[in-house]
């Protein structure tokens, strides 16, 4: 089983997290995650954040020339920017009961924790609330998600992602989309696949900027490669699409999540809503072929073989520089909402994120179906599965003839 914890403030020293169950003997360098961390920074409507840091991974355990050794892997992504916040941060406590930190949050966003961590929490500063609460944690989401998919490719799956709707502008992604996926939506500046809808977000983000305001979002991420038979039917924790939608709902200002044709496919009849059946397909299918992927690869709990799709919007950030009403908790007055610096937008940002979360949850069930303390146990389960799915046909071919 994969399983993974992070810690770490936003302005902390730094980001740490354990991820478990990934078996010994794959192999991952430092670059492997290095690289979705640098895709991570990038988009158009970053803030200043984005030109302070240059997010790396440090191996501080589960590592060791070059594979892992099948105990947890400890990794740790240092913030450049705790040298500008040493003194609001630190573990220490204050030299007296009169003294306050600078850069103390007194006034709570609309729409982001500060309020209800502040009476969840007893806390009098908001910062001890949104440090943690900060879309800063997502980096060491990101680290973790990229050990999972370099474990994922091994067995031939590709996951990308790409912007579908920034703010106002929506977007109709080509059909059938690029392969690879990322590299065609990583060449533009708010990773979507449409030129002329690129130019638009752009004058969006420009405009939302301009006015004191931020954008929203959504997102789609695409795995193809997968195996059918990955999740369960027979119980409500096994299913793998809603273990997809608590894993991506996780990430933070996500507000909702679709798979295939989600929402959309409430206002079809049935004839138009399912993916038609018939001989031919792959191996990894079963050697089952579908007309379409209405169903986003899903069905019943359970990975058709066809590429998984899932679809994730992100509300639009709650640090306005233009605020919103609020009320200051230490005087009890209405007031205006503190503005800290920030992005207009991390949409761009949302897609790699969402990837990582994919793939954490795509490789649990991985070795869910498969085990194996090792990457050559895993691989021997997995091709014996694939073994017994090419008997299954073949025999079906003999009987027809």
């Amino acid at each position: 089983m994969i399983r993974f914890t992070t810690a770490g403030e936003s302005h902390g020293k730094g980001l740490v997290a354990i991820l478990e169950g990934i078996p010994a003997g794959l192999p991952l360098v430092a670059d492997d995650v290095n690289r979705e961390l640098r895709r991570r920074m990038q988009g158009y409507g970053r803030g200043a954040r984005m030109k302070i840091e240059a997010d790396a991974v440090e191996f501080l355990a589960g590592v060791r020339a070059g594979e892992t050794l099948g105990s947890p892997i400890a990794l740790f992504i240092a913030n450049k920017d705790w040298e500008n916040w040493t003194d609001v941060m630190a573990a220490e406590p204050d030299g007296d009961a009169e003294s306050r930190r600078r850069r103390r949050l007194t006034r709570p966003r609309p729409g982001h924790a500060d309020m209800v961590g502040i009476l969840k929490y007893d806390r009098t500063d908001a910062r001890d609330i949104l440090e943690r609460a900060s879309a800063r944690e997502t980096a060491a989401r990101v680290a973790c998600g990229a050990v999972c998919r370099v474990l994922l490719e091994q067995f031939g799956v590709e996951i990308g992602s790409h912007v579908v709707q920034l703010g106002p502008v929506a977007v109709q992604p080509p059909d059938p989309l690029p392969t690879p996926l990322n590299a065609a939506a990583d060449k533009s500046k708010t990773r979507c696949l449409d030129q002329a809808a690129t130019s638009a977000m752009v004058k969006a983000i420009d405009a939302a900027k301009k006015d004191g305001d931020t954008l929203g979002g959504v997102v789609e991420v695409v795995a193809r490669g997968v195996v059918v038979g990955l999740g369960s039917h027979v119980s409500w924790d096994r299913k793998l699409d809603g273990r997809l939608a608590g894993a991506l709902m996780s990430i933070p200002a996500a507000k909702g999540v679709e798979i295939g044709l989600g929402f959309a496919g409430a206002s079809r009849l049935g004839s138009q809503a399912h993916d038609e059946i018939a001989w031919g397909g792959p191996a990894a299918s079963g050697g089952v072929a579908r007309a379409s992927n209405r169903a986003g690869g899903l069905e019943g709990g359970i990975t058709t073989g066809e590429p998984v799709v899932v679809r994730v919007a992100k509300k639009p950030i709650s640090t306005l520089m233009r605020p919103l009403d609020t009320v200051n908790i230490e005087t009890g007055e209405a007031a205006k909402a503190q503005s800290e610096r920030s992005d207009v937008t991390a949409v761009p940002a949302l897609g790699v994120i969402a990837e990582a979360m994919v793939a954490i949850v795509l490789a649990d069930a991985m070795l869910e179906k498969f085990g194996g303390d090792t990457l050559a146990d895993l691989s021997g389960a997995y091709e014996a599965y694939l073994g017994r799915l090419r008997a299954r046909w073949e025999a079906l071919q003999r009987v027809r003839g």
